[in-house]
């Protein structure tokens, strides 16, 4: 059993932390001030060539485990979260393609996130039916061999700058089906503005990088926009929800340790009754427990991300990882904010900001209740609850 990252994982962060110094805090505060997209940041990730990390190498990706894809996002996330979601879509989000795209399909998709030309957004979530994605209302008919698709979906991160959509879709009503997940059908396809109003959602944070609300009003759809079998979209996401849990705790981790790290610094400078503040005991012990749940977080993440390159079972470590990197890095940002006093409250300390985005990850792209719930009824063997 080895706690080392690799050799190849050590040259990753080294490498990458140098296009990252490049964007200190005070752009990421300009950024969130001035809700403007880190298209510079995107910009120097691209020509870095870290887009297309985990894609196959024969579409111009670098072919990376996502033991690899972690220690990119560990290291971006220490950035904050618009920093990660600027790139994360780029950087693994389309892996239904790798998985069951055509060939056709991946030369086609594929080279053009890598070379950033395409930008894409996913449409899972709607107003009605939250984590329910059995639920989903909305519908892709069949129109001869092509489909037009209606519905709703919400949170939609980075739509005002996609050009493209990975959009799930019912194309059986659920009472038709003999299980809630059948009939579910994914597409990956042009976000056309003319089918499609994109209305931008005010949020309590990560003001750089969009949210959105879609009205899709007869979109067509090519049937070779369709990713899998017709019915089967459901099982075509699944196969993205371990990795993703993984890489939303890795950077979990890469920002609660740099929001450590500046709490860390301002209790070693602030001289408060002759002497530093981070002397006082009231200071210290809640800091150094941060530092052991951020390094269990880190361990649990590295688990799953092993035993998934493994192509073992990882769904209970990959929730693991999620929930406790998630509550951890909330709670690292509130502390960081006591830590600083009132200066805590002031943007250009920038742990308010830590403190705004950290409750992103314990929100999305699943609830903690869930993650529970899933552990409870997989692991524990307690009966399903909802």
């Amino acid at each position: 059993m080895n706690f080392e990252l690799s050799e190849q994982q050590r040259t990753i962060q080294e490498s990458l932390g140098k296009v990252c110094a490049g964007f200190d805090a005070n752009y990421w505060l300009d950024c969130d001030n001035r809700h403007h997209f880190p298209v510079e940041f995107f910009d120097a990730i691209k020509q870095a060539g870290w887009l297309g990390a985990t894609f196959p190498e024969e579409y111009g990706g670098a072919g990376l485990g996502i033991a690899d894809a972690a220690a990119i996002m560990q290291t971006i996330g220490a950035l904050g979260a618009a920093a990660v979601s600027s790139v994360h879509i780029n950087i693994f989000g389309p892996h239904p393609i790798v998985v069951f795209g055509t060939p056709a399909q991946k030369q086609r998709w594929l080279p053009p996130l890598v070379r950033g030309e395409d930008r894409a957004c996913f449409g899972v979530t709607e107003p009605d039916a939250g984590l329910n994605t059995t639920r989903i209302t909305t519908r892709a008919r069949r129109d001869g061999k092509n489909y037009v698709v209606n519905g709703r979906k919400i949170w939609i991160s980075t739509a005002q700058r996609a050009n493209k959509i990975m959009l799930i879709t019912r194309t059986t009503p659920i009472e038709e089906c003999k299980k809630p997940t059948d009939g579910m059908t994914l597409f990956y396809t042009n976000l056309d503005r003319k089918y499609i109003e994109v209305r931008e959602i005010e949020k309590m944070g990560r003001h750089a990088v969009d949210s959105n609300a879609l009205f899709i009003d007869d979109l067509p759809v090519p049937e070779e926009d369709r990713i899998g079998e017709e019915g089967k979209g459901f099982y075509a996401l699944l196969h993205g929800i371990n990795p993703e849990r993984i890489l939303v705790a890795a950077a979990g981790v890469g920002g609660a340790r740099a929001t450590l790290a500046r709490a860390v610094q301002y209790a070693k400078e602030r001289v408060v009754f002759d002497r530093p503040i981070g002397q006082n005991q009231a200071i210290q012990h809640p800091l150094a427990e941060l530092w052991t749940e951020i390094e269990a977080a880190n361990l649990m993440m590295w688990k799953a991300a092993s035993l998934y390159d493994a192509g073992k079972p990882c769904g209970a470590e990959a929730n693991a990882a999620k929930l406790m990197a998630s509550r951890t890095a909330h709670k690292t940002a509130i502390q960081a904010v006591l830590t600083h006093g009132g200066m805590g409250y002031a943007k250009e300390y920038h742990v308010e900001r830590a403190y705004r985005e950290s409750m992103i990850g314990r929100l999305a792209p699943v609830s903690e209740h869930l993650i529970l719930c899933f552990i409870a009824e997989q692991v524990l063997g307690l009966p399903k609850s909802y």
